[in-house]
């Protein structure tokens, strides 16, 4: 008896002083946030908007006095590590790993969209950390193998054109002219609005990739007027969006609909370099603060974070600016919700928040791949106001504040 009380006292003794050696585990000084942004090259303006995006959550967090991080019980600040990729992919390789593997950071956030989101993603799996994957919206990224991703502020793109899709079938436009980016965004874009139409009996008569740099349609423009549609549909990135409507405006052809992405996100940008006139009564994807949304349960309404971006840096926010700042709320959550300070357990405590947190940018909603399918982007189009612009959703029926004024003038 005696042998076995004492093998008993052991037991017990080891069994503490384990948990002793398991509950001891320090909370960290900061929580390590790693990026990248892209301060020249084509990505530049949106990743830079991107990140300041986030930069403005850090400090606003940090002013609270840090993050609540659940698995500590205590308040932590954030220290935000970030690089610039110059819109390399190579370059961001690079970077991507040494942010995993020396700054060794606590949770990764990727660079503006899917083209330099798209090597963060091989990296974050094979070294097990969680990439918050801001804007990175190619449906490629999101697979059952890979719980390792979880994006942000986007639906991914192939979902994009549902609403598009819907407005064109509902409107009864027929001879549709599609010309796309050849990249993973702006073909998975390409390929659901074709394959809806074509379902529909919409006649396609004019489909054709571009390369991702390009920035002269003026010839393309012509062989799309050739063709004779009824509407045409760009899909691009800014630097496209750009080049696409100067040319078309400078060209004189007229369409009696036409179709960009990034009016929508950036729309000061895109009226500073291509005029009122070029934009009137096109069409685009439109997102806060276009869309406002003040009714939320995380972080803060638009028009509060309007008032409080703009006493932050000077400036009124645009899409991307309100993107990164929801990519911080995201992690916020995570380490609110996270009983344990781990990756999967981050990416589990997603799962539990995701469809009950609503932001300024909608309703964050993952599939069991990461994959975003909360939020939805209406149909608008920009119809003259004065010496201005006001911008008119047209579909879906739940939200449109206006007929769409169709043939175009």
């Amino acid at each position: 008896m005696r042998k076995f009380s004492a093998l008993i006292v052991f037991l017990f003794l080891f069994v503490v002083g384990f948990s002793g050696i398991a509950m001891s585990k320090e909370a960290p000084k900061y929580i390590k946030v790693g990026t990248l942004y892209a301060s020249s090259g084509p990505f530049a303006k949106p990743s830079t908007a991107e990140f300041k995006g986030l930069n403005f959550w850090v400090h606003y967090v940090n002013s609270k006095g840090g993050v609540y991080v659940k698995a500590f019980h205590k308040r932590i600040p954030v220290k935000l590590v970030a690089y610039d990729d110059q819109s390399s992919t190579a370059t961001a390789t690079t970077l991507y790993n040494q942010l995993i593997t020396q700054d060794h950071v606590d949770m990764l956030v990727a660079d503006f969209g899917s083209v330099l989101t798209s090597v963060a993603v091989p990296l974050a799996k094979v070294h097990k950390i969680l990439l918050f994957d801001v804007t990175g919206t190619g449906s490629k990224f999101f697979t059952p193998d890979n719980p390792y991703i979880v994006l942000c502020s986007l639906p991914t793109s192939g979902r994009w054109p549902y609403t598009l899709a819907d407005f064109i079938i509902s409107e009864k436009i027929n001879r549709i002219a599609i010309v796309y980016s050849s990249n993973d965004f702006d073909q998975s874009q390409a390929v659901t609005l074709h394959n809806k139409l074509k379902k529909a009996g919409v006649d396609i008569v004019y489909y054709h990739a571009v390369p991702s740099n390009t920035s002269n349609y003026s010839i393309i423009l012509h062989n799309i007027k050739a063709k004779n549609p009824n509407a045409v549909i760009e899909f691009g990135y800014p630097n496209n969006d750009i080049a696409f409507l100067q040319n078309l405006e400078s060209s004189g052809l007229k369409f009696n609909m036409v179709f960009t992405v990034f009016p929508g996100q950036l729309f000061k940008l895109l009226k500073a370099n291509v005029g009122v006139k070029a934009l009137s009564y096109g069409y685009t994807y439109p997102t806060p603060p276009l869309l406002r949304y003040n009714k939320v349960n995380l972080g803060m309404g638009i028009d509060k974070f309007e008032k409080e971006f703009k006493k932050y840096s000077g400036k009124t926010p645009n899409f991307l600016n309100i993107a990164g700042y929801n990519a911080g709320l995201i992690m916020q959550k995570t380490l609110e919700t996270s009983k344990k300070f781990d990756q999967l357990a981050f990416r589990k405590a997603i799962n539990e928040f995701s469809g009950k947190a609503f932001t300024l940018d909608g309703l964050f909603k993952v599939n069991k791949e990461g994959a975003q399918i909360g939020e939805m982007l209406p149909v608008a189009q920009f119809v003259p106001q004065g010496q201005g612009l006001k911008m008119n959703i047209v579909y879906p029926p739940s939200m449109k504040t206006a007929k769409a004024v169709y043939p175009a003038p």
